[in-house]
């Protein structure tokens, strides 16, 4: 081998070019920690973290970071999960009352979806409200509380979520279902099966009877919805909202749930509904006594006519706070600092003192509480 084809010769890598720690180079002081630690292979690593960077930044994940960060879809994720954690619990608690025998009960039912909403409260709360019902939604934005531009969102979420919760259970429990029903997937009789995943009335009830409870069962929810978060009034405690929000779900069904199986929620129904006419149940599950259309029109229905029961018999008799003037020092501090139109001279020199005028939206100035 000779003197060229050594020098040509690539390193090997232990045999690696000694390079310095930052941390002791000239103008770093001893106490200033590097970014990169004390290896003295810093550097190498530093690059390392800098070329790892780059390759995540890259112009798709900038572009799926900002939809990400986009407040639809934020919203839309949070009632699309939030959604499903309650229908995977509800809906499995009734696979246990229709396919388990002692392994469920009705009592379980409501707990199951009680505490749902509970968990699908915390989880989304803080984000979209976590309504995780369209007739919660619908009254928002029917009461000025809500843009109606986000309520296709909303319901989107709601719907997709309960769809995919009843395609879990559906997944979960199929062994089951089909071993009760000996393979035959019914939607009526004493082997029915699709009352797991969407309500259906029973014998004693018709169908304007049934529409009825559904209106006075979702105007309960939604006025009492309404009396746990009134700032105004007595709400629940800090942090306790989730837990006597899923609390009220479990009364509604013990008490008021035998007639309609209490869906009080578009979103509960329809989608598990139209999930078992894809999933073999055949279109019975749309024609059976014409009720698939009550639980989503009765809902909305009821939810509003519970909100304008409360805002009269209870917001119309709160007392009005006067309202108070601010400190002035907090109205001189929203004054908005602009240039005079006319420059005025004295003694020769320019003056561009700033003028302080108050700006266009006065009534930010009072104290609204």
């Amino acid at each position: 081998m000779t003197h060229l084809d050594r020098k040509r010769r690539p390193q090997t890598h232990w045999r690696r070019k000694w390079q310095p720690n930052p941390m002791f180079l000239p103008g770093k002081s001893h106490g200033q920690k590097s970014l990169t630690g004390n290896s003295p292979w810093g550097c190498r690593a530093g690059q390392e973290s800098t070329r790892m960077s780059k390759v995540v930044s890259t112009p798709t994940a900038t572009k799926m970071k900002v939809i990400w960060q986009n407040e639809n879809v934020r919203e839309f994720l949070a009632e699309f999960i939030s959604t499903y954690v309650m229908m995977v619990f509800g809906l499995g608690a009734v696979a246990h009352m229709v396919l388990g025998g002692k392994m469920g009960s009705y009592l379980a039912v409501n707990l199951g979806f009680g505490f749902g909403v509970t968990i699908g409260i915390h989880m989304a709360g803080n984000i979209s409200g976590a309504h995780m019902n369209a007739a919660v939604t619908f009254t928002s934005c029917a009461l000025g509380r809500m843009s109606w531009k986000k309520f296709p969102v909303y319901v989107l979420g709601q719907f997709l979520g309960s769809f995919v919760a009843a395609a879990t259970i559906y997944s979960l429990f199929y062994t089951a279902i089909i071993d009760f029903s000996g393979g035959k997937l019914m939607v009526t009789g004493p082997t029915a099966t699709a009352n797991i995943f969407a309500t259906y009335l029973p014998d004693h009830m018709t169908l304007w009877r049934g529409f009825l409870d559904e209106v006075v069962v979702t105007g309960m929810l939604q006025l009492c919805l309404l009396a746990i978060t009134d700032k105004g009034n007595n709400p629940t405690l800090l942090g306790t909202q989730a837990i006597v929000t899923g609390i009220l779900i479990v009364i509604i069904g013990v008490s008021l749930g035998m007639n309609s199986g209490y869906a009080i929620n578009p979103s509960r129904d329809l989608p598990p509904r139209f999930f078992t006419f894809l999933a073999g149940w055949g279109s019975q599950v749309f024609r059976t006594k014409d009720w698939w259309w009550v639980p989503v029109v009765a809902p909305p229905l009821g939810a509003y006519c519970g909100a304008i029961i409360y805002l009269f018999f209870i917001g119309s008799n709160k007392p009005e706070e006067p309202q108070v003037l601010e400190n002035p020092s907090t109205i001189e501090d929203r004054r908005v600092s602009v240039l005079p139109k006319t420059v005025s001279h004295q003694h020769g020199v320019a003056s561009l003192t700033p003028v302080s005028v108050y700006p266009e939206d006065r009534s930010s100035v009072l104290y609204h509480p």
